[in-house]
């Protein structure tokens, strides 16, 4: 789930970093490293699908937390409810979304999966997000198809999970190479059972659950594919982190290179109703 950063964070090598570097990642969902390719493809999708319809979308965020995605979102415009189990998340999430002026178009709901139909009732949603939630549910296949059912006809998907491989290269990186084989051969990709996340998925499985949940998958492609491996002393300047930024994004579509995608942190899968 989206929470605020404590002192020290972990990233999903599963190693800690000091708050000053979390905080020389972070920025705007627009140019931060570890939301701004989502970002982009996301707002091109939600462009077109509203260029579509005529309207503003309605949109879900399963896990949607702190409001990371959210509130950028209804600040285009849009309708946005955020499912999540973390009252303390919803507080920050009301509080923010006040401060930004969007408050009326912010829904905030104590809940899960299991709640989204009875939420979606007669109006299902035009977009449903799911970011960085699946690695927590009990049954991801399920969580997949409760969010597909709720989706309207032509409705879209933004589907965001960690990735195995590249945990197992961050554990090499460390020196950590039986942690790193352990996360290879694992059936839920983790190193071992200090490891902070319960699962990681590889992209072809996670394809294949999203077709078997009846949603048709347009876009696949790792996100981090480099920049949780990059000391935050080399992204000391906008220059350096747009630089990056455009490297990974090229890395992870070049027509010959695409495999690079694997190494990302996360996937990125957009399907569609």
């Amino acid at each position: 789930m989206a929470v605020d950063p404590p002192t020290l964070q972990r990233y999903p090598g599963g190693d800690l970093v000091a708050e000053e570097q979390w905080r020389a990642r972070r920025g705007g969902v627009e140019t931060a490293l570890r939301t701004s390719a989502v970002w982009v493809a996301v707002r091109e999708l939600i462009e077109t699908q509203q260029s579509e319809l005529g309207r503003p979308l309605r949109v879900l965020d399963l896990g949607g937390g702190t409001g990371g995605l959210a509130v950028p979102l209804a600040e285009l415009g849009h309708e946005i409810t955020v499912v999540d189990p973390s009252p303390d998340a919803l507080a920050s999430l009301s509080r923010r979304s006040a401060e930004r002026g969007v408050g009326a178009a912010v829904t905030a709901v104590q809940g899960d999966a299991d709640s989204l139909v009875d939420l979606a009732g007669d109006r299902p949603f035009d977009l449903v997000c799911c970011h960085g939630t699946l690695e927590v549910v009990d049954d991801p296949a399920a969580t997949v198809g409760a969010l597909a059912a709720v989706l309207a006809p032509g409705g879209h998907l933004s589907l965001v999970a960690a990735q195995r491989l590249a945990v197992v290269l961050a554990r090499v990186l460390a020196g950590q190479f039986a942690q790193a084989h352990t996360a290879l051969v694992s059936a839920d990709g983790r190193w071992g059972s200090a490891d902070p996340l319960p699962r990681r998925f590889d992209a072809p499985a996670l394809v294949a659950m999203v077709e078997a949940a009846g949603l048709r998958v347009l876009d696949v492609h790792g996100v981090r594919l480099f920049s949780d491996l990059v000391p935050s002393a080399l992204l000391d300047t906008e220059i350096d982190r747009t630089a990056l930024l455009e490297l990974e994004h090229a890395a992870s579509r070049h027509p010959e290179f695409g495999f690079l995608g694997q190494l990302g942190a996360a996937v990125h899968i957009l399907a569609k109703r």
